[in-house]
């Protein structure tokens, strides 16, 4: 039996030997894969962090321009009264061109904060116009007249223009 006791404590001494060498040895390994590791969490904080930063200011410019949008909608209406007295006042005196010029620079005003008149000339586009009527004609789906214009701010329509729609003669 102390043959065999004196053989087997070289094995366990080996294996013993073994481990500390493999101890030794992983550290660096596990270093490096820690390392890795946590630079791989710092590139996707940092990768979120981006997208939070421009999702925010995303955020802020779309509630910055639909907080105009209200406004900009109360306007309009001022826009539409200036338009109905100058299509009802003919005569080109000082005040048909004050009235002008106010309505001129209303509406740069309105421009530069985003609003945009929606285009009437070519077809009837239900996402941008608002049918009030049809007319026969020679083609069908075109703009025959505008009762009201239409705007926009952006891709957001704030009022369609109100229009009536030609619809192709039958015979």
């Amino acid at each position: 039996m102390t043959d065999k006791s004196k053989q087997e404590e070289p094995k366990e001494e080996t294996v013993e030997e073994e481990t500390v060498e493999e101890k030794t040895a992983d550290p660096l390994a596990e270093a490096q894969a820690k390392a890795e590791e946590y630079l791989d969490m710092a590139r996707r904080v940092q990768a979120d962090f981006d997208n939070y930063r421009k999702r925010s200011q995303k955020e802020k410019e779309d509630y910055k321009a639909f907080a105009t949008a209200d406004l900009l909608s109360d306007l309009l209406t001022i826009v539409d009264d200036l338009d109905r007295a100058l299509e009802h006042n003919k005569d080109d005196n000082d005040f048909v061109t004050g009235v002008k010029g106010v309505r001129k620079n209303l509406m740069k005003v309105l421009e530069s904060k985003g609003l945009k008149e929606i285009d009437t000339s070519g077809k009837f586009d239900p996402n941008y116009h608002e049918a009030f009527g049809m007319v026969e004609a020679d083609t069908d789906g075109d703009i025959a007249e505008v009762f009201q214009k239409g705007y926009s701010i952006g891709s957001r329509v704030l009022r369609t223009a109100k229009v009536k729609v030609t619809k192709k003669k039958t015979n």
